[in-house]
């Protein structure tokens, strides 16, 4: 399983929410380059860039922080946030995302999220799931859409999505425990290769998922208040 650490930018700095929401960001470091190239030095290959001003603005912002983390790292990075249309896609490529996911876009404009799979094909574009209570939610998940998640997910597999980042939006930030109920009902019913998100709080938590059949797992805030060491992952990666 892919161990994947995150971060969040509002304002150009690392932050963590709870719950998505953003009144209770909390900064991390000003500088997330800083961040990536720790979690580099310690072994992990992936990272998680999410772009919270461009998903509250609808256009992704920090395409300049993207830039220079995949120019300064070798670190292989999916990029979202804010993803609205082929210009934020192919400015996200050009920037040096490995990978780009959709989610508010694969709700409110389907045809346009199934061109980039095609065009880009489903190594390189991922489905972002993000719900509450079931239904998936858009707009930085300020809104539902009244679409159940297993559902869609299953429907977009139907299209070609191989790639799902599915977040538990009650479990995010919370530093509780993922919601391993629904990531084992989405792994009974499709075939995605799934990525976990939301709640990893322990190193015990990764060992669930990945028993699970996860393909990845994204680590946030545990990382950020210590719950996970950077040591830990190390050791994880050479193992």
């Amino acid at each position: 399983m892919r161990l994947i650490p995150a971060i969040d930018i509002i304002d150009g700095k690392c932050v963590r929410l709870s719950r998505g929401d953003y009144s209770t960001r909390k900064i991390y470091n000003e500088d997330p380059l800083e961040v990536a190239r720790m979690f580099e030095a310690c072994g992990l290959e992936y990272l998680h860039l999410v772009d919270l001003d461009g998903a509250a603005a609808g256009s992704v912002v920090n395409y300049r922080i993207l830039e220079k983390i995949a120019s300064r790292t070798r670190l292989k990075i999916d990029f979202g946030g804010g993803i609205r249309s082929g210009e934020d896609v192919r400015n996200a490529f050009e920037s040096g995302a490995v990978q780009i996911t959709g989610g508010s876009i694969a709700v409110q404009q389907p045809n346009l999220f199934e061109s980039w799979l095609k065009q880009y094909g489903n190594q390189r574009i991922i489905l972002g799931a993000d719900s509450k209570n079931r239904e998936i939610a858009v707009s930085g998940w300020t809104e539902n859409s009244g679409r159940d998640v297993v559902d869609f997910i299953a429907c977009y597999e139907k299209k070609g999505v191989h790639y799902v980042i599915c977040t538990d939006i009650d479990k995010d930030g919370m530093l509780e425990g993922p919601s391993f109920t629904l990531y084992r009902e989405v792994l009974a019913f499709t075939g995605v290769m799934l990525i976990a998100s939301g709640g990893v709080s322990s190193m015990d938590d990764l060992s669930r998922l990945k028993e699970l059949g996860c393909e990845g797992a994204i680590i946030g805030k545990a990382l950020y208040e210590g719950k996970i060491k950077l040591q830990e992952l190390e050791k994880y990666v050479k193992e």
